[in-house]
């Protein structure tokens, strides 16, 4: 979501945490090489059940300044894989030279710090227990990170979604794993903005008609899709409809009734994500399993604590999963609660958390 105002950081984690805490060992540990091969093993032959979704809005940032907090977090939910939006860190390559945005920028003594200061957070416990992919822009904008329990394998990864491409999508929004039985999609959804421009509305409908190509033709297995998806499906998914539907920029009404509002609450937004949703046979993880408005933790983006956006809130952050997994949702939740910005960790995004149960596949192996 684009930002309008530098966060509030309240410390402690999220009163509101469904998904049960286990303990797991990296694949490489010294307890692994001590005799637990064979759980190790067999952990290998399941699939990721366990996943939280997270726009940390400056990874770099919240690695500074929240992450004892977010590490507890994490801790208490033991995920199996963790999607990050808007990691803000540079794709490595120097200036003028073709970029690696797979690959973390460090070709100057300040890219160099960062990056190690980064890394240094991702080895500390329990992140050393995952395996990290990169999808970075050219400068500190956008990019996603996958992180995944090294005891699980994708069998592949790639970062467009046009799966037959090698590159990585612009701006590094998309990171895409697949495992035996399902694709998971980590994307940071361009927001719409304001205006009929390049940068705007077209890169937003261009956008939204490429995913809907996507979710039609990668219907031969299932997916879960979940990131910052940037935008709203239902009124019910904000706090005040009214205020987002009138919302306009310097007094600025585009000349479409439909894209009028609130970026993430326009009429048209919303249409294509239905447009979406009914096209590749998904369902809204988290409307599924809670039917009513929840004023104080049923919404993942928080406006300024000060000023016209207090109090105003959306849910923008989502796991969307195929008809085909319904059955197996055990629980999907917001963990940040309340307008100024508990269980956030510094970001104006909150983490949301999709647990399923065991595939019958998984069960017959155990």
């Amino acid at each position: 979501m684009k930002r309008f105002f530098q966060p509030i950081d309240k410390n402690g984690p999220s009163k509101k945490q469904a998904i049960s805490a286990t303990t797991d060992q990296p694949p490489n540990s010294s307890a692994a090489a001590e005799g637990e091969e064979s759980e190790e093993t067999k952990q290998k032959k399941k699939e990721p059940l366990k996943f939280i979704t997270w726009n940390a809005n400056s990874l770099l940032l919240r690695t500074k300044n929240n992450w004892p907090e977010f590490s507890k977090f994490v801790i208490a939910l033991d995920p199996d894989v963790i999607a990050i939006q808007e990691v803000r860190m540079p794709a490595a390559g120097s200036k003028d030279a073709p970029k690696n945005p797979g690959e973390l920028k460090d070709d100057t003594s300040s890219s160099r710090a960062e990056k190690q200061s980064l890394l240094r957070a991702l080895s500390s416990p329990p992140f050393g227990a995952y395996q990290v992919w990169w999808s970075l822009s050219d400068s500190k904008y956008a990019g996603t990170a996958l992180l995944v329990k090294k005891c699980y394998r994708p069998k592949k990864i790639s970062f467009s979604l046009d799966q037959a491409a090698k590159k990585h999508e612009p701006d590094g929004r998309v990171i895409l794993a697949e495992f035996e039985s399902f694709r998971f999609l980590n994307t940071y959804v361009p927001n719409n903005g304001w205006k009929e421009e390049e940068t705007s509305f077209v890169r937003r409908r261009k956008w939204d008609k490429r995913m809907l190509d996507f979710v039609v033709q990668s219907s031969d297995k299932p997916l879960i899709w979940c990131g910052d998806l940037n935008v709203s499906h239902e009124e019910i998914d904000v706090s005040h409809p009214d205020f987002f539907s009138a919302a306009k920029l310097n007094g600025y009404l585009p000349p479409n009734k439909e894209d009028r509002g609130q970026p993430g609450f326009t009429l048209s937004e919303r249409r294509r994500f239905g447009a979406i949703f009914k096209g590749g046979k998904l369902l809204d993880a988290y409307r599924y399993i809670h039917k009513q408005k929840d004023m104080d933790c049923g919404f993942s983006w928080s406006g300024n604590p000060v000023g016209k956006y207090r109090g105003k809130r959306m849910r923008i952050d989502y796991f969307l999963v195929a008809e085909k997994l319904k059955d197996r949702i055990i629980s999907c939740q917001m963990h940040g609660r309340g307008i100024e910005l508990e269980g956030f960790y510094g970001s104006d995004h909150c983490p949301v958390s999709l647990e399923l149960s065991p595939s019958e596949t998984d069960l017959s192996k155990s």
